[in-house]
């Protein structure tokens, strides 16, 4: 698979409402995954928030979200970050290092409990970068 580049929106709690309705409007199929089924969570009211919500349209789109765990800040308009994902995790982890040039790494770029390498920083423009590379 290619790199690819997509929005991911961060919720106060409406993660799976919004991706629902996204998909009512776009078509396509969702994927999601709970705080709870990945024991990710930070109080027992994450349990059922989204960890993890996609949405995979036919036109191409793809979209995806995710609750704020308790004890984080929810900002709106600070809730939106460009993700980037794929299989090619030599391309990724340069571009993870040239987004960091400058900016500040917030999660380092290493294997996760979901099994990909994952990363995120903020640009030295202000913008929130997370990069996945799959099957790492």
């Amino acid at each position: 698979m290619a790199s690819r580049l997509n929005p991911y929106i961060q919720f106060d709690g409406s993660a799976r409402e919004a991706l629902e309705f996204y998909k009512d409007v776009f078509g396509g199929e969702l994927t999601t995954s709970t705080f709870g089924e990945f024991g990710a969570g930070h109080g027992p009211d994450d349990d059922s928030k989204l960890m993890h919500g996609q949405l995979e349209t036919p036109s191409g789109f793809t979209l995806m979200a995710a609750d704020t765990p308790q004890g984080m800040s929810y900002n709106p308009g600070e809730n939106i970050s460009v993700s980037l994902s794929g299989d090619d995790g030599d391309d990724l982890r340069g571009y993870f290092t040239q987004l960091s040039d400058g900016g500040k790494v917030t999660v380092p770029l290493e294997k996760q409990m979901w099994g990909d390498e994952f990363g995120q920083v903020t640009d030295r423009f202000g913008i929130n970068w997370m990069l996945n590379i799959t099957g790492s």
